[in-house]
């Protein structure tokens, strides 16, 4: 009889256990079905966009190509951006160095002219960005990414093409 009692004792213990461990089976599977929807999204999105035809895609890949081959130029942000984000428990100063890349002198010297509207969209995309972001390399790579894809997005209506090829941070300070 005590044998019995103990057996069921152990077969109930063990149910339990079975029954923590594939409840903890759903919820890592749940979580890690959500994070891989979002990242499709994301994705979707970025890459998403406008339909083109095939052809001025295909001459937009053979003028990227001939860029590659053109000379480097790197135009510094005058100033650093220097801005507040609120954070859990308090508020941070960041402050970012800029320098924007682009292929021939030409580009360098249009872009110049340009500078103010660069600020703009660069101080834009930054200051909407949060602290948790900013803490690990993963939110730097995606704020830089965000931030050429906003500079770009800016200089195309005004100089009829995408000038800058690369957005870098040459100073990240936060406190």
């Amino acid at each position: 009889m005590a044998e019995q009692d103990e057996l069921q004792l152990q077969e109930n213990t063990d149910e339990k256990g079975k029954s923590k461990s594939k409840s903890k089976l759903l919820i890592f599977g749940g979580i890690g079905l959500l994070v891989l929807i979002v990242i499709a999204v994301v994705l979707w999105l970025f890459l998403g966009g406008e339909k083109k035809e095939v052809a001025p895609a295909a001459e937009a890949v053979k003028t990227e190509q001939k860029d590659t081959t053109r000379e480097a130029f790197y135009v510094a942000m005058p100033r650093p951006f220097l801005f507040n984000l609120p954070g859990n428990n308090q508020t941070r100063v960041v402050e970012i160095k800029v320098q924007l890349m682009v292929r021939g002198s030409d580009d360098d010297t249009v872009l110049k002219k340009h500078i103010p509207l660069v600020e703009d969209a660069l101080l834009t995309t930054f200051s909407g960005a949060s602290v948790d972001k900013l803490s690990t390399q993963a939110g730097k790579d995606e704020l830089r990414q965000l931030a050429l894809l906003n500079v770009q997005n800016t200089l195309q209506p005004v100089t009829g093409r995408k000038l800058v090829e690369k957005v870098l941070f040459t100073g990240f300070v936060m406190q």
